[in-house]
């Protein structure tokens, strides 16, 4: 009798309960795997992002899924990190990534994507960190949306969420005037101090 593999999709999501949500400034921590897996096929090439050869190799690459992720503005803000532009970064070293989303259903769908991608063994030389969770919107999201949180979560080694952050909408993102649960937010990312 052969063994069954189990798919670590599925069962993050089965196995999730109600403490595992996020609420106020804490984390949602999803463990799922660290390196990719065999018999995880990548998506078609056009659902795929690009890859990019880089002459460089910050402390941690912030990769967003999709436009308006905030790759860029985390990079303004962390010292040591560097904005993907939207490609998977090639480096040698290995590239240190930090997939980036924002908690609504395209944004997670593009993460759930990437996840595959790189599950698939396609990225040689990336280590993916995790998934960066980045809300849309003040207040707590639906539950079909944290439900597809903890799905997208399962295929990633860890997740982190990012509260909303008001001022980041009309002024340039700096790393000033952060509130002290976004700040606590960040402290909980294995990247650079945030200046």
């Amino acid at each position: 009798m052969s063994a069954t593999r189990t798919n670590p999709w599925l069962e993050t999501l089965a196995s999730s309960t109600p403490d595992e949500e996020r609420s106020g400034s804490e984390k949602l921590v999803v463990l799922g795997p660290t390196t990719p897996q065999s018999g995880v096929s990548a998506p078609s090439a056009d659902l795929c992002l690009p890859q990019r050869s880089r002459p460089s190799t910050p402390g941690i690459w912030w990769l967003g899924t999709h436009g308006g992720a905030g790759e860029s503005t985390l990079a303004s803000v962390v010292p040591g990190s560097q904005s993907a532009d939207h490609a998977w970064p090639i480096t040698s070293p290995s590239a240190r990534v930090m997939l980036i989303a924002r908690s609504n259903l395209n944004g997670l769908l593009s993460a759930q994507r990437a996840a595959t991608d790189w599950a698939s063994g396609s990225l040689p030389g990336v280590d993916l960190v995790g998934l960066l969770l980045v809300e849309d919107s003040p207040g707590r999201s639906p539950r079909g949306i944290r439900d597809l949180e903890r799905l997208v979560g399962g295929g990633v080694p860890r997740v982190w969420t990012l509260p909303w952050v008001e001022s980041w909408r009309a002024a340039p993102a700096s790393a000033q005037g952060l509130s002290p649960r976004v700040r606590r937010s960040l402290a909980l990312l294995p990247v650079f101090p945030v200046a």
